[in-house]
């Protein structure tokens, strides 16, 4: 919905509700758009993403497998003195 700024003060109240029900309200002086009225989301809190965070880590981990030690998987080029092949 666009609206010159003149007409938006008298319905601040109105034009807040909508833009809290997610439409975008924006405004304009002289024909052209110069503010956009939109909701505001809440952050989500420090404890609520160290509980996103370890519900992801926890499904990982259940994704996992044992492989081969990645400190040894280069072994093969080099000798049992340590020096390459």
């Amino acid at each position: 919905m666009e609206l010159a700024i003149t007409e938006a003060k008298a319905r601040l109240t109105d034009l807040v509700r909508r833009a809290e029900a997610g439409e975008e309200v924006v405004l304009t002086r002289h024909g052209h758009a110069v503010a956009r009225l939109v909701a505001m989301h809440a952050k989500p809190s420090a404890k609520s993403r160290a509980k996103v965070i370890d519900a992801v880590r926890a499904k990982a981990a259940t994704k996992a497998t044992a492989g081969a030690s990645a400190a040894r998987s280069q072994d093969f080029l080099y000798d049992d003195e340590g020096l390459p092949k």
